[in-house]
């Protein structure tokens, strides 16, 4: 074990995170300990992980000085890619995360090694599927991804759908155009678009169907050539409505289908089109499907242990009655 002075220049506190929460996840993480002093930061650990911290501090001091400004959570979730990967750098994830961005306000950036393999994916391959719990950024990505696609002028138009389902409750009738009526199911869409673009911008290109919201029973019988299609929600589809959409693709077409099959609002759950997909299409050649854990929501912390608690007490309900079924037959063969 080691111990290196690192000097702190002006500015630099914000690297630290609230409550210096970006310094207990180096120190987690590469196995180091920080101690904060009044005109410098003293880093004990291997020469390596040292050595690691040291970029950190460095690459965000040049970042800084570039005009690069980073928000807490989003520089929190860049930090987590670079202790888990070495060949990752603070410098790297901004400079990608910047070409992706071009002509968006905010920047695209990953914040989870899950969320990296997405965007690569997205970036690399026709068809994605993105497959997780809720907060974990699958239609934000997507619809960001849409949009820096748009703007490089790699499609001309994007598309996105969504089965009209209702969550676990009947809405009645709707009054309006049935442009208004569906408009509600595909309101989470649109507050991407909008957090992504000027929300004049949005508007024109809705205006000129250069970006096109609708639900899927609109798909049928249509070929979507030089687009970037994407469908969310995609648990509540069924087989035939799954098969109708993944042959919409036409030429220079790209598709992302994101999804919760733990949130399925189908009357027959196993009847999801997803679900069925997972296993028709695994392994083929040119999809990939990602999927996503409660490690990965990016909403507010509480959420992702709301995931986490959900899936423990499913487990224990599923183990339920394996547990009383092997009490059961121990009982019968004691000696009465």
């Amino acid at each position: 074990m080691i111990k290196k002075e690192l000097d702190i220049t002006a500015n630099l506190e914000s690297l630290f995170g609230t409550r210096d929460e970006n310094l207990r996840l180096m120190e987690d993480m590469l196995h180091v300990r920080i101690d904060l002093r009044s005109d410098a930061v003293v880093v004990e650990g291997s020469g390596e992980s040292i050595a690691r911290v040291e970029r950190i501090f460095s690459d965000y001091e040049a970042l800084r000085k570039a005009g690069v400004s980073l928000q807490n959570g989003e520089l929190h979730g860049m930090l987590r890619l670079v202790v888990a990967d070495p060949a990752v750098s603070l410098r790297s994830l901004a400079e990608t995360g910047k070409q992706r961005s071009a002509g968006i306000k905010r920047m695209v950036q990953p914040r989870s090694l899950n969320q990296r393999m997405y965007l690569e994916a997205i970036e690399q391959l026709d068809m994605v599927f993105g497959i997780g719990p809720a907060g974990t950024g699958k239609t934000y990505l997507a619809v960001a991804m849409a949009v820096a696609a748009l703007q490089a002028k790699r499609v001309s138009r994007i598309v996105l759908v969504r089965p009209a389902v209702e969550a676990g409750e009947r809405l009645g009738f709707l009054p309006g155009s049935l442009q208004e009526k569906v408009d509600p199911y595909l309101r989470p869409l649109y507050d991407a678009l909008y957090d992504l673009l000027e929300p004049e911008r949005v508007d024109k290109m809705l205006e000129k169907n250069v970006i096109e919201v609708a639900p899927l029973a609109f798909m049928r019988g249509r070929t979507l050539n030089d687009a970037f299609v994407i469908m969310d929600e995609a648990q509540n589809t069924t087989s035939e409505q799954m098969k109708m959409f993944l042959t919409r693709m036409g030429n220079n077409s790209r598709a992302v289908i994101t999804g919760d099959i733990t949130q399925i609002d189908l009357p027959n759950p196993r009847k999801s089109g997803l679900i069925e997909a997972m296993t028709v299409l695994d392994g083929v050649d040119g999809i990939r499907f990602v999927h996503f854990e409660s490690g990965d929501v990016v909403r507010h912390p509480l959420v992702q242990r709301v995931i986490q608690a959900y899936d423990n007490f499913g487990r224990a309900q599923q183990e339920l009655p394996l547990r009383m079924a092997e009490g059961e037959g121990q009982a019968a063969l004691k000696p009465q």
